[in-house]
């Protein structure tokens, strides 16, 4: 018997890939993962259940934002 378990893919996992293909060059891959947490906690919070589509569309306005923050500083 084996004690090696592994870890169930992430149910955001493709919503992370989508999202680091579209704001390569933009943001690095720890921000896209970080806003899609964030995402994935506020949905939570607010509709007690976290729907992909959701905390994609979630984290997207997240990245538009700090994209637009950034361009403004620079």
């Amino acid at each position: 018997m084996s004690d090696h378990t592994e870890a169930e893919p992430s149910p955001y996992a493709d919503v992370e890939t989508a999202l680091r293909e579209e704001f390569v060059g933009i943001h690095s891959a720890i921000t896209v993962t970080r806003c899609v947490e964030a995402a994935h906690y506020g949905a939570l919070e607010v509709t007690g259940y976290a729907h992909p589509s959701l905390v994609e569309r979630i984290a997207r306005k997240h990245l538009h934002v700090l994209a637009l923050v950034a361009s403004e500083r620079g």
